[in-house]
């Protein structure tokens, strides 16, 4: 339901269960760790001289991040991301370790109650493959649109 206002209070809206709170959190903890180390990598791979550079020419830092740092970073960012993106989307069914119900446990169920292995299985295996190719054409085409054109 829509939340709302009634006193002081808010009304309706998600519920936050414990389960999912939990597996959020684990999932945020791991993969930001694995984020963070692979844009502190990114940042870093960037020529020192680029950034005395742009401070010879009086750009303050952020604007020396934005117009300088970062789009020399993100051609060596965006393929190490694109695995770690693919990760999250197939660690997330580690869901079922705290018992929220994933992708996979939903599908066991329909199993029991219909029967129809098959049916389920390849089901499961779309939805996991389109997840996967999803991510992988875009990232795989914003990392072609930002690369460096050859002479």
């Amino acid at each position: 339901s829509v939340p709302r206002i009634e006193g002081l209070n808010f009304v309706g809206g998600l519920k936050l269960t414990p389960n999912f709170a939990a597996i959020l959190i684990g999932l945020v903890l791991y993969t930001g760790a694995f984020i963070a180390e692979i844009v502190r990598a990114g940042i870093q791979s960037v020529a020192k001289g680029q950034s005395e550079a742009a401070r010879a020419l009086g750009l303050s830092e952020s604007q020396r991040l934005q117009l300088v740092v970062l789009p020399q970073a993100l051609r060596v960012i965006i393929p190490p991301m694109t695995s770690q993106y693919l990760n999250l989307a197939k660690n997330s069914s580690l869901a079922i370790a705290v018992g929220y119900p994933d992708l996979w446990s939903t599908a066991f169920t329909t199993l029991n109650q219909s029967g129809r292995a098959i049916q389920v299985f390849v089901l499961v295996m779309g939805v996991y493959l389109t997840l996967s190719l999803s991510i992988s054409f875009l990232l795989n085409w914003y990392n072609r649109r930002i690369a460096l054109v050859e002479r």
